[in-house]
């Protein structure tokens, strides 16, 4: 069962559900090293489509981009489909092709940052399960979704290049790939189920402000 916020709105045919995590797994593998980001860091997404580079800025959400950093450093997205594709709202990604090594993160949430910044379009936030539960899955918004700025998103930076890539990532299937199935099965069932949906081939921390 999907944890989901409950505060939604509703568009055409369906609601635009804010960007969520499925429930962790009770097990306990050993957890991360724990490392402090720089004041800000670019990072370079090599995906299916072109590159795409984020600044992330530690002064919006200390945390958030603490954990992002290591994720990154640690080659976590590697691999990692944007398996969540929502035209005007979000593009989610975050669960590993390989779900053992989602394992020892997953199991180890991070407290919340306040929201210090706006959810504008282009910037990147932590998906959640509800208060304290960010582990490693990541939007970025399409839109300005400032809405959830109320529900506790907080952005950690922002798309500096390559936004038309963003906006052309393949989201036909939209809300259809199951977390639960990624989590489970990782890309195995993407490769199956879902052929088509694009995938960060590198992410690389190429340049650090401290």
């Amino acid at each position: 069962m999907l944890l989901l916020v409950c505060a939604v709105s509703v568009i055409t045919c369906g609601r635009e559900v804010p960007p969520r995590e499925p429930q962790r797994e009770t097990a306990t593998p050993a957890p991360p090293v724990a490392v402090q980001a720089p004041d800000s860091f670019l990072v370079a997404l090599t995906t299916s489509r072109g590159r795409v580079a984020l600044v992330v800025h530690r002064s919006w959400a200390p945390r958030g981009a603490d954990r992002f950093y290591a994720l990154v450093r640690n080659g976590f997205f590697d691999g990692a489909r944007f398996f969540r594709v929502v035209r005007g709202f979000v593009v989610q990604f975050g669960l590993p092709a390989d779900p053992q090594l989602g394992r020892a993160w997953s199991s180890q949430p991070i407290q919340d940052d306040p929201v210090r910044h706006p959810n504008r379009r282009g910037t990147v936030a932590f998906a959640s399960a509800g208060p304290n539960t960010r582990t490693t899955q990541v939007f970025i918004n399409l839109a300005d979704n400032v809405r959830l700025d109320a529900l506790g998103f907080s952005p950690i930076g922002e798309v500096v290049e390559g936004s038309g890539i963003v906006d052309s990532l393949y989201g036909q299937y939209g809300e259809r790939p199951s977390q639960d199935s990624i989590r489970l099965r990782g890309d195995p069932y993407l490769a199956r189920a879902y052929p088509n949906l694009d995938r960060i081939r590198t992410a690389t921390i190429v340049r650090e402000w401290r």
